[in-house]
């Protein structure tokens, strides 16, 4: 099995939601824990093994790129990618790093930060061709906000549907996926208008078999996407960490 080194983080969002507590910054930059939420996602994803990050920009992406060309020391390597179309569904940003992304590949969200041993058991996972896995959280009812988060229906380890809006399912998606390639033509397909989110993308990959889950357990995770979310999880890491 071919060791997984590169990870595509999508940080083109306007991030309107977190305004209050960022600012005049772009979400990516809104400090968690003394330092930038992106930092902890690149961070978490380098102790797995990660050597090349695919970023891709959008709003206020001269902001995230100026920081990092400043301020980041770490070894892995940085390529940035600039998506103009930012307003629109995050599939599109993926399909924008497509070039950039050379085989399987760790998906993350540039604002949600996790437990680095979840990425490590991620890459450890065997892919067969076409298929992505998906990091499940089973444990509903310690996510903060569960309107807002995204829901996996599964049989088996086999996810038949995701969405926000189901009304039926047993698990919660945690924002980190590992691909193949393919993910970037089930992208394209699924897209109208020129305009597609990663989970009309990913019920492609349901509908042709190929989607899989991945329960974490008892790892933690956490989608900083509100003020009230950003404020419970910084409550919640420091009681993991005592």
């Amino acid at each position: 099995m071919a060791q997984v080194r590169q990870c595509l983080i999508l940080a083109a969002g306007n991030g309107s939601r977190l305004r209050a507590v960022s600012g005049a910054l772009p979400k990516p930059l809104v400090p968690f824990q003394g330092r930038p939420i992106l930092e902890h996602v690149l961070h978490s994803a380098q102790q797995a093994g990660v050597e090349e990050f695919v970023i891709v920009l959008g709003y206020r992406g001269d902001l995230i790129r100026s920081w990092f060309d400043s301020r980041w020391h770490g070894r892995a390597k940085l390529t940035w990618v600039e998506n103009p179309d930012y307003h629109k569904s995050n599939g599109v940003s993926a399909l924008k790093a497509r070039d950039a992304i050379r085989g399987n590949f760790l998906l993350m969200m540039a604002d949600h930060v996790f437990d680095a041993e979840t990425a490590r058991a991620m890459v450890r996972q065997p892919l067969r061709p076409g298929e992505v896995i998906l990091a499940v959280d089973r444990n509903i009812g310690r996510v903060f906000d569960i309107d807002d988060a995204t829901k996996v229906r599964c049989y088996g380890n086999r996810i038949v549907e995701i969405g926000k809006e189901l009304d039926e399912y047993d698990a919660l998606d945690t924002g980190m996926f590992l691909c193949t390639r393919r993910l970037f033509g089930d992208l394209e397909a699924a897209g109208q208008d020129g305009n597609c989110s990663l989970s009309d993308g990913m019920r492609r990959v349901a509908g042709r078999g190929s989607f899989r889950a991945f329960d974490i357990g008892k790892a933690w995770w956490h989608d900083l996407d509100t003020p009230e979310a950003l404020a419970h999880a910084q409550e919640e890491i420091l009681l993991y960490a005592a």
